[in-house]
């Protein structure tokens, strides 16, 4: 059990590492408020001002969902420590760790967006205004605004502050740990904040209960953690498309649609998915938002010559990029999903080798959530089938421009690896009917 909730907590922190470089930030945002008092000053947007706010908004609105979901994801966790008869205060405090610097990003960034466009109905209006181009629903900056307000959620974030300085000395023992060691130097970078929130919520009211909340002087971790896991309010909720799908409704993939397309599947093919209900879709161009490369089993490496070494087929099935990074999954993670598209390169054995060990030669690197495929230090989804293939025989791929970024889209991969002739499509699931159809 320890061992399950270990490596949620591993990936959860990992996520949160990934995202930290692409939340706005204060510092980086000067031009962004600029724009913002030039437009209130005048009352209307540029085209281009306009594309730029949004732009910057729909990263965050982005970003967010994934914090929300990690801060979700440590639930369970939390749920089976607190089951267990072997009180293991360094993977709650691990935990702790990771949640509350989920919920630190999740707070500043939210109030950087309140400081660009409270005080500038123009600006509220904008961000408020549904943009299909950016993914953007109706009403979003006020639904974030409304959750930086609530005075409820407010006190449940100051009382994560107290039981962070409480047990600071424990929390800064960490600062060294492979998995959360970086997190806790975000922390401590994140200590003038900290304190800004707490002074000015303090200034505001809750002065008696903060205070007997340190008088108690208990640790307070399970109270915490709840309140922390309930920050956002319905975040569970928001990780997911309302309506979308039926409550309780689970993937289209099923484990038997899993059995019946596996033994067609070769070493290489390129998995191109769709979660129905997803918040990423909001975000992304096209139908198709995903993409994982399948490594194929250890007999078909085998017999290209390579060795695994403990990682390809040995270490899963599939390699793909995910909010917790760049790592080798199982089957069954990677078809969890709604739909499911299977591209196979036509390359002879021995690039079709080359391409598999450039692949499992990015496994272990952050999830890139500024899509900056000019670096290779971090990597989206379809990065890592661009990483692999791009140069290999006759196979290239064109990045092209994504809300100011030169990258490839899920629908771009597809577009060009068939237009090429360099790919062929095997076959799909759950495009126009929930059935497989092979080509």
């Amino acid at each position: 059990m320890e061992e399950r909730a270990a490596l949620t907590v591993m990936r959860a922190a990992r996520s949160v590492r990934s995202v930290a470089p692409a939340m706005p930030m204060r510092g980086e945002m000067g031009s962004e408020l600029r724009v913002a008092q030039d437009a209130a000053r005048r009352g209307y947007f540029f085209p281009d001002e306009d594309e730029q706010v949004r732009e910057v908004f729909a990263r965050y609105l982005s970003v967010r969902a994934v914090l929300l979901e990690v801060v979700g994801s440590i639930e369970p966790v939390m749920m089976e420590l607190e089951a267990s008869e072997d009180d293991d205060w360094a993977l709650r405090l691990q935990a702790f760790v990771v949640g509350f610097a989920a919920a630190t990003m999740l707070v500043r960034a939210a109030s950087f967006m309140v400081d660009l466009a409270a005080d500038r109905p123009v600006v509220w209006k904008k961000l408020d205004e549904a943009e299909p181009r950016y993914g953007i629903p109706e009403k979003s900056f006020t639904r974030v605004y409304k959750g930086l307000s609530s005075s409820r959620r407010m006190w449940r974030f100051h009382e994560a502050i107290m039981f962070y300085e409480m047990h600071h000395e424990d929390v800064t023992a960490f600062s060294d740990d492979p998995v959360v060691g970086e997190l806790v130097r975000l922390l401590r970078d994140e200590a003038p904040f900290l304190e800004y929130r707490k002074r000015d919520y303090l200034k505001r009211k809750w002065n008696y209960r903060l205070h007997s909340f340190r008088r108690r002087h208990v640790s307070g971790y399970k109270k915490v953690m709840f309140h922390l896991l309930k920050l956002s309010g319905s975040a569970i909720a928001e990780m997911r498309q309302p309506f979308i799908k039926g409550l309780g409704q689970g993937h289209r993939v099923t484990n038997e649609v899993i059995a019946s397309v596996e033994p067609m599947l070769r070493a290489g093919d390129v998995f191109v998915t769709r979660h129905d209900d997803a918040m990423s879709n909001l975000f992304l161009p096209g139908f198709w938002p995903h993409a994982a490369l399948y490594l194929g089993s250890q007999h078909e490496w085998d017999d290209l010559g390579l060795q695994s070494q403990g990682v390809g087929p040995q270490g899963g099935r599939f390699l793909e990029a995910k909010k917790d990074g760049v790592m080798f999954r199982p089957i069954r993670e990677t078809l969890e999903v709604d739909a499911f598209m299977v591209l196979r390169p036509k390359l002879e054995a021995e690039q079709l080798a080359e391409a598999l060990m450039r692949a499992i030669s990015h496994e272990g690197k952050l999830y890139d959530f500024m899509f900056d495929f000019r670096k290779a230090d971090r990597l989206a989804c379809t990065e890592v089938v661009y990483r692999s293939y791009h140069g290999i025989g006759p196979v290239s791929f064109e990045l092209e421009r994504h809300s100011g970024r030169s990258c490839l889209s899920a629908e771009d991969l597809i577009a060009q690896a068939l237009g090429s002739g360099q790919f062929v499509k095997i076959a799909d699931y759950g495009v126009d009917e929930d059935i497989i159809r092979v080509f």
